[in-house]
């Protein structure tokens, strides 16, 4: 972002004026292209098209880079690597999502080292000459996370970003060290890019008193598919009549219900309670310990592909892109 001279408000800027923002870039020995959208946007404003022209421009460029870097506003970054690591089956090479918390262009921004470690890690290599990060991650703040575990904790200070369930992927100090047994290994296969997404999907977001009716206008909502149950605690919820036969006349009708915790650490255990364990009975899908924003991009990329609904639950409890610990 850049700040406007004369309101003071923050807009996107044009890419192409980034290299007198962060000169450092020229001091590289590296082959470092860029490539630009017409028409930046706020990340606010992110859509899953945009996720597809992502992909589609990672993919025409697949064989020439050893390292993708990924310039993004940091409000939905989160929700933009969870897409993109579903999106993007079988990566053998880095995908590194960036942007700071304050503008490029103020002195005190801390887009500058974002941006230029990110570079290094999206292209650094093992002796062997293969990828050090072969997965689509997030660098902010001297920590580099997996993309699909992470999410935004904090609009006010640097450190914008949490994996609360899963450990860092790199940290950078002097040196940067690898977590590498924490790192996804390099696929061998063909890099298979899915551009179909389905974002029918609602939020249905608990909270103590919550009614009858407005459950019922939730699940009930026209040409819905999915319905994540943003859950207390282990995945409980309420056990009034009503609401497990609202969920169940969802489930009944098609409709899937993928139960996610607000807690950010820990997980769904439906069946510990009482309370979780009428849904496990009802059919309400566990999502283990995947994060908001993975849950809402991997329901978008499994209804995409047109599975039928028992393969999707099938594929909502399995470790697809490490988005999930399964407990064993």
């Amino acid at each position: 972002m850049m700040q406007d001279a004369k309101t003071g408000s923050l807009r996107p800027f044009d890419f192409k004026s980034l290299t007198k923002q962060v000169p450092e870039l020229s001091r590289f020995n590296l082959d470092l292209h860029s490539v630009s959208f017409k028409k930046p946007i706020d990340s606010s404003n992110m859509h899953p098209r945009v996720w597809v022209e992502l992909v589609e421009i990672i993919e025409k460029n697949y064989a020439t880079y050893d390292g993708f870097v990924v310039l993004h506003g940091s409000d939905t970054m989160a929700y933009t690597a969870s897409a993109l690591s579903f999106m993007l089956e079988n990566l053998s090479k880095p995908v590194i999502l960036t942007g700071s918390q304050l503008p490029i262009g103020i002195i005190r921004t801390d887009g500058k080292e974002n941006l230029i470690t990110a570079i290094e890690i999206a292209a650094a290599k093992n002796k062997q000459g293969k990828a050090l990060v072969p997965e689509v991650a997030i660098y902010f703040e001297y920590e580099l996370y997996r993309g699909n575990r992470t999410l935004k904790y904090n609009s006010e200070h640097f450190d914008a970003f949490q994996s609360p369930n899963y450990p860092v992927l790199a940290e950078a100090g002097i040196q940067i060290t690898y977590n590498h047994n924490y790192i996804a290994k390099a696929s061998t296969k063909k890099l298979s890019v899915h551009k179909n997404l389905d974002n029918d999907i609602v939020v249905l977001n608990l909270f103590p008193g919550i009614s009858k009716k407005i459950t019922e206008v939730v699940v009930n909502a026209t040409g819905i598919k999915a319905v994540v149950l943003h859950s207390f605690g282990a995945g409980n919820a309420p056990t009034d009549d009503w609401f497990i036969a609202l969920l169940k006349q969802a489930i009944d009708k098609g409709i899937i219900i993928y139960n996610v915790t607000q807690c950010l650490e820990g997980r769904v255990l439906q069946g510990k309670y009482e309370t979780s364990s009428r849904l496990e009975k009802i059919g309400v899908v566990s999502g283990e310990d995947i994060t908001l924003e993975a849950a809402i991009t991997k329901l978008m990329f499994l209804l995409g592909q047109k599975y039928s609904s028992s393969k999707i639950k099938t594929l909502l409890g399995q470790n697809l892109r490490g988005e999930i610990s399964l407990i064993k």
